[in-house]
Parts: C-alpha cells; sequence; structure tokens
C-alpha cells in the first residue's frame, strides 16, 4: 500500500468527520414528525402541535396540501416559504437556529429538524477504523443487467421502499465469486449496503455503506477501507436502508468503520 494511498485514506477520514458534524450533518438531529395534509404549529412551547426540544417558543406553521407541497408561515410574520418535496434534494431552510427540512419517502413526507447550536457534534467520540488494508481496495466488474430490476428494500423503520437496480458488482474474494447490487447513490457514486459476518461482534449490526469509484463502463472500484457506519448508527431520527439479501454477505470484511464504542 502506497504512502499516497494512506494520505489520500487520511484525509477521506477528516472529510468523514466534517461530514457528520456538519450544520446538516447527522449529529444535531432533534426530531422527525411524519406529515399529513392540514397545519400543524410547532416550537419549543408545550402548545405546539410539534414540541420541539429547542428553539423558539414557537416557530411557525407547516401546511401540507392535498398535493404534497408543504409551506412555512414564520411565528409572528414574515414572508412565507414554499417547499416542493424533492425525493433526492429535499427542501429546507434555517430560522433561528434551526435547520428545517422536508423528507419524502414513499410518497410520505415528514418534517426533519436539525438545532445548528446543538453540543453533539463536538461530543463525537473518535471513529474506529480497522487498520487499512490494500486487499479490501478491489476493482470489480461493473456488469449491467438486461432490464433494471425492481427491489424492495426494507429499512430500519420497517418501512418498505422500493428501487430500480440497474447493475451488479462482481468480483473475486478469497475463492469466493461476491455479487453486489447498488441500492440507492449516484451513476458515478453507487451506494452499496451491505452487512458481513463482522456485524455480529464488531461493525454497526444493521448495515455498512460503501459508494463505489472510478466507475467505467465495465469496472468499478470498491475500496471497503471506507465502508462507513448508516446515519441510524448516529441518530435515531434516520431512515436507513437494510441490504437486499445479496449483500448479506458470509464472510468478514475487516476494513472500514467499526461500531462506535458507545454501541449497546
Amino acid at each position: 500500500m502506497t504512502e499516497a494511498y494512506l494520505d489520500q485514506l487520511d484525509a477521506w477520514k477528516l472529510q468523514r468527520r466534517a461530514a457528520l458534524t456538519a450544520p446538516n450533518g447527522w449529529l444535531n438531529i432533534i426530531g422527525r414528525w411524519t406529515l399529513s395534509e392540514g397545519s400543524v404549529s410547532l416550537g419549543n412551547a408545550d402548545n405546539n402541535d410539534l414540541v420541539l426540544p429547542a428553539g423558539p417558543a414557537r416557530l411557525g406553521t407547516l401546511t401540507q396540501e392535498a398535493a404534497g407541497l408543504v409551506t412555512f408561515v414564520p411565528a409572528g410574520g414574515g414572508e412565507s416559504i414554499r417547499l416542493v418535496p424533492n425525493k433526492k434534494s429535499p427542501p429546507r431552510f434555517e430560522r433561528d437556529g434551526l435547520l428545517v427540512e422536508i423528507t419524502t419517502l414513499n410518497g410520505e413526507n415528514a418534517v426533519r429538524i436539525r438545532d445548528t447550536r446543538s453540543a453533539a457534534p463536538a461530543a463525537l467520540e473518535p471513529l474506529i477504523y480497522f487498520p487499512a488494508d490494500p486487499n479490501w481496495r478491489i476493482t470489480a466488474l461493473w456488469v449491467p443487467y438486461g432490464s433494471p430490476r425492481e427491489v424492495t428494500v426494507g429499512t430500519t423503520k420497517d418501512i418498505d421502499t422500493e428501487v430500480e437496480v440497474t447493475h451488479k458488482a462482481v468480483f473475486e474474494k478469497d475463492g469466493r465469486t461476491i455479487e453486489l447490487i447498488a441500492t440507492h447513490g449516484t451513476p458515478e457514486s453507487p451506494q452499496f449496503v451491505i452487512r458481513d459476518l463482522t456485524s455480529r461482534d464488531t461493525t454497526y449490526p444493521a448495515s455498512r455503506f460503501v459508494y463505489g469509484e472510478a466507475v467505467t463502463e465495465s469496472t468499478i472500484v470498491l475500496d471497503f477501507n471506507k465502508a462507513i457506519n448508516p446515519p441510524c448508527a448516529f441518530t435515531e431520527f434516520a431512515v436507513c436502508p437494510l441490504p437486499p439479501p445479496e449483500n448479506v454477505l458470509p464472510i468478514r470484511i475487516e476494513a472500514g468503520e467499526k461500531r462506535l464504542s458507545s454501541f449497546h
């Protein structure tokens, strides 16, 4: 393993931590509430429909129309904010130290709120990794299906979702042929949700994520040294996909991020 690769991996780990602790990261989420047609008030005071653990006594009102569009009207007056739900890029705005986001899953909207003044990001414990192993940076075949497959993917909140799968990554490891499907991500960075035998004792039990790199028409790089814990390892307010059966592996992938030491 070259020194340049180790330096690159160290830089990636710093970026990983920075993303987790950013104002739009996973550590400062204070709640997630499903929305339905109609209006709800939200704020820190007990007389709100959605009582927030932080922020002003009354933040404002969210109204969801029958078509799913959402409007925020701030408390005390001011210009309303129109929020058009978008599964790939959820609309968001910041007000009074809170980052408010409308997420969409299976056509159902939810409001997810972050406290940008939270002390939680600064308190994040060190992330623990297996020692870097060049044998777990693998160039796999990137094999297209004849036509896209519709796959049902479970989540940590027991909500099934339907995704379209176009390719599988195929590689040999220790005499085994491994085939993994990418259920999320982008064509440039396909996301693989995996679980291996280390989930029994060392890594997060539900899953880890690996993102494909250097994608060509026929190959893809899977660097398991960059396997990471899913958001639900850091917050109860995330809805994380579970691995499809193809991605539950009967081997130990001793590479990448381990479970947090605070995990019970």
